[in-house]
This record gives structure tokens, C-alpha cells and sequence, in this order.
């Protein structure tokens, strides 16, 4: 599994506290107020539910922004928990802990709901061959986070932006004039860029095939007519099953012999895994 940029999870723990202070200079008026400066404790990051865990590094990446450097992972991503599970043990003032703690649970806790939701599609799938694809349909300025979290729960990304890969889609079709037009198009602009097609029909999927095509989205098609795609085109190029799926029939098109499902709820509609910060109680004095 691919790991995450350190840099970049640096920048966005650095941002996402900023949000919630008001600014980079910004104080938690609250913990000032109540807590002293030289108070120490001890947190412990629980689950209460059970779900894969995805995200550590960010959560760390943000007690580390506000001086909080003991941070003690107690199981790695991609793990499956169940609630009660401690998943680290945080040591730092506490002050900085309760400044870092609703931004780090947010961010891990979107993870992990996507990343346990991945799981779903990928146990339901399992055996069939099909994989389980992302989009686009991801969090504005969280794409790495939330394909990260895809990979974490056992789910392969597609294709990262608009640059990486070119597709052509419907209006690219009737843009350009024709699947075929618009291929060569693409093949002369961009000659080492992978280039994937979106499909409706059988003969669509012929003419990207013989257009040079060797990834083909097959948008809304139910079951029969994947099968009869599949039969057509299947070895002469990857075959992604698009649009309306849903994980109570993700088996049924999985077994039509396409290579993938493509799921935008993976990134845009999973509910998060609830995630808390506990306080261990201070020894009497």
C-alpha cells in the first residue's frame, strides 16, 4: 500500500488545526483557560465501533503540530478493530492534547469510515476476480487522504486527477464527433498518457476496442449486458463496471466478468468510524 506524503500530511495537519484556532496563531480559548501550562496526562485513542483503521499518521501528524511528540500506535492502517480497541496512547501536555484532539479525530475518523467501507465492497466481491475501484468523487484538497483510505481498505484507485489519465466520456464523444475521433485525438496529443473510454453499448465498446481502447468504462449497464460486453470484448481490454451500484448487488456484477466496480460512495457517502479521545484519570496527589 502506498503511503502517504509526509510532507503533505505535515501541511494538513498545520491547516486543519489553523481552521479550527482561527488562524496559526490562534489559541484553544477553552483548555487555556482551564488547564495549567505545565499539566501533563496521558490519552488514549479508542474506537467505539468496529471498523479498519485508516489514518494514524495524520492523527500523529497533528499532536506532533502542537508539541505532542509521544505517540505510541498500537496497531498499524488497514487493521480491523472492534470497539474498545485502544488504537494509540498519546503523552503530552494536556492543553495540547485538547487543542489537537477534535482535528486529529476528524481526519482519522474520516479515514477509517472510508477505509471500513472499502472492506464492505471488497468482501463482497471476494473470490469473483473484480476489484474495487474510486473516482473522482473525492473531498476538495483530501484526495490523497481519502484514495489513501481506499487503499487501506483493501480498494484500488483509479487515476489520481484530470492530468494521469485521460477518459473519454460522453461529451468528449460528441465533442469530438466520435469515440474513434476523439481517441486518435487524445493518442496525438498525449501519446504516453493511458487513455480509458466510457462505453454504453456493445458496439461503443467494439469501436474503442478497434479504436485502440484497452480500458473501457461500461456506464449504467445492468448484469445481461455486461455479460454480453464481456463476451465481446473481454482480453482485449480492462472492463470497469459504472454508475448506480450498489453493495447489495456488487456480487452480481461482479461475477459478469468485468475487472472492476467503480464506487463513488466510497469517497463521497461513507459515514465515518466513530473514533474518541479518553483522558486517562489523574493519580490522586
Amino acid at each position: 500500500m502506498n503511503q502517504l506524503d509526509p510532507a503533505w500530511v505535515a501541511d494538513l495537519a498545520q491547516r486543519a488545526l489553523a481552521e479550527d484556532l482561527g488562524g496559526p496563531d490562534g489559541v484553544d480559548v477553552t483548555s487555556v483557560a482551564t488547564i495549567p501550562a505545565d499539566q501533563v496526562d496521558v490519552v488514549d485513542l479508542v474506537a467505539r465501533a468496529s471498523g479498519v483503521i485508516a489514518g494514524l499518521s495524520v492523527a500523529q501528524a497533528v499532536f506532533s503540530a502542537v508539541g505532542v511528540t509521544e505517540f505510541d500506535a498500537r496497531v498499524g492502517d488497514g487493521t480491523v478493530v472492534h470497539r474498545g480497541d485502544v488504537l494509540a496512547t498519546i503523552s503530552g501536555p494536556t492543553r495540547a492534547l485538547l487543542t489537537a484532539e477534535r482535528t486529529a479525530l476528524n481526519l482519522i475518523s474520516r479515514t477509517s469510515g472510508i477505509a471500513t467501507h472499502t472492506r464492505r465492497w471488497t468482501a463482497a466481491i471476494e473470490g469473483t476476480g473484480a476489484r474495487v475501484l474510486d473516482t473522482r468523487k473525492t473531498t476538495p484538497l483530501l484526495r490523497p487522504l481519502e484514495k489513501y483510505a481506499v487503499r487501506a481498505g483493501g480498494g484500488t484507485n483509479k487515476r489520481m486527477g484530470l492530468y494521469d489519465v485521460a477518459m473519454i466520456k460522453d461529451n468528449h464523444k460528441l465533442a469530438a464527433g466520435s469515440i474513434t475521433a476523439a481517441y486518435d485525438a487524445v493518442r496525438s496529443a498525449f501519446p504516453d498518457v493511458p487513455v480509458q473510454v466510457e462505453v454504453t453499448t456493445v458496439a461503443e465498446a467494439v469501436e474503442a476496442v478497434t479504436a485502440g481502447a484497452t480500458f473501457l468504462l461500461l456506464d449504467n449497464m445492468e448484469p445481461a449486458l455486461l455479460c454480453e460486453v464481456v463476451a465481446a470484448v473481454g482480453g482485449k481490454a480492462e472492463l470497469e463496471a459504472t454508475g448506480g451500484l450498489t453493495l447489495e448487488r456488487a456480487r452480481e456484477f461482479a461475477e459478469t466478468g468485468v475487472d472492476y466496480l467503480s464506487v463513488g460512495a466510497l469517497t463521497h457517502s461513507s459515514p465515518i468510524l466513530d473514533i474518541a479521545l479518553d483522558l486517562r484519570p489523574r493519580k490522586a496527589s
